[in-house]
């Protein structure tokens, strides 16, 4: 299978490191407007020698490829998917979809018309605990979910390209550009749609003494978000940019009618809390999930950007389905661009206000 990447920074060399643990594959493109990043793929890339371009257009007129990965800026994505869509290419979209509602929709209406498989980038799914946590929550082991809560405490955005990830206007904002992956895994988890969202949020400690152009960046560095779905569950998601010493970056918990299940990123730790009578003695279990060390070092996802190369790979070759798609993508990118509003605003956002109504 040859594969193509457009977009060869951090997160797409990230791709190509693990797109060289799979069998049977090779890298025969890759695209980048900046030489360095070129380099930086070529450094990564051992010793396969793909051809170089400039742009996606050119890659898409040129190469010969069965596959692309898209990993270039949020707010390029419309542009880069252009000249792909059309064509015998199956596609893997870097999160977010788009920076905005309407590019997003436009892409799912592109997807649709094509044979190729169209798959959007969410790794956090494909962290092995994560994906094993949800399996269990959809097994019934905390009875009937009621209660979702999520924790990401991590550090500040790094620094990229041109600078690009510092404004809304190139991100689509933090609630779109960091925590679709999030707002992603509450549509999983819940297996339902959001309906409303609250979100309180702002910039109150990174990249305050910022300047680029004369301008200072406009991204939020912390918020709380509360989601209400379509059955009932209502979610949280609490996250800091400023909060880089703490033990577990990422942590989930899950609360039914019969039991809490608790999952921490790292180490990778599954917790069971099932419910006791008053006084009696707890009975919690605790497991750890084992993440391939290979795959650990090749990405920075706990393993899950090669865990999701294994299944976007079956899929493109009719072996398995396409597991997140352009909806899924378009869906998690409506609950960011909510919470944005929220924040702005100081309100609760209707979901429906950003769709027109619309399903």
């Amino acid at each position: 299978m040859r594969y193509g990447i457009i977009g060869t920074g951090m997160m797409g060399c990230e791709h190509i490191r693990n797109i060289r643990l799979l069998p049977d594959v090779e890298i025969t493109a890759i695209a980048d407007p900046v030489e360095t990043s070129l380099k930086w793929a070529e450094a990564n890339l051992g010793d396969w020698r793909p051809a170089r371009y400039r742009t996606a257009a050119e890659l898409a007129e040129s190469a010969e490829v069965d596959a692309v990965v898209i990993a270039s800026p949020n707010n390029t994505h419309r542009e880069v998917l252009e000249p792909l869509f059309g064509r015998d290419i199956a596609i893997l979209c870097e999160k977010p979809l788009a920076t905005t509602i309407p590019d997003a929709q436009w892409i799912v209406a592109q997807a649709a018309k094509s044979a190729a498989p169209f798959w959007t980038g969410m790794e956090y799914r494909y962290m092995p605990p994560v994906a094993r946590f949800i399996d269990q929550v959809h097994g019934g082991r905390v009875g009937r979910l009621h209660m979702l809560a999520m924790r990401e405490h991590r550090f500040p955005f790094l620094v990229k390209v041109g600078d690009w990830n510092r404004f809304s206007r190139n991100t689509g904002g933090t609630m779109v550009e960091k925590c679709c992956h999030f707002f992603d895994l509450m549509r999983l988890i819940t297996q339902s749609e959001a309906v409303r969202v609250y979100c309180s949020g702002a910039m109150d400690v990174n990249h305050l003494d910022e300047r680029y152009g004369g301008e200072t960046p406009d991204i939020i560095d912390n918020s709380y978000t509360v989601v209400d779905f379509a059955n009932g569950v209502r979610a949280l998601l609490d996250l800091s940019m400023f909060a880089e010493g703490v033990e577990h970056q990422e942590e989930i918990c899950a609360t039914g009618d019969k039991a809490r299940l608790d999952v921490i990123v790292p180490p990778g730790d599954i917790i069971f809390s099932p419910r006791v009578p008053l006084g009696a003695p707890k009975q919690v279990e605790r497991e750890s999930v084992a993440v391939d060390e290979t795959a650990m070092k090749a990405g920075s996802h706990h393993g899950a950007t090669f865990h999701q190369h294994e299944a976007f790979a079956r899929a493109v070759r009719g072996e398995g389905p396409v597991e997140v798609t352009a909806e899924d993508g378009l869906k998690a990118v409506l609950i960011g661009a909510a919470a944005e509003l929220s924040a702005r605003e100081h309100r609760v956002v209707e979901i429906a206000e950003l769709i027109g109504g619309a399903g």
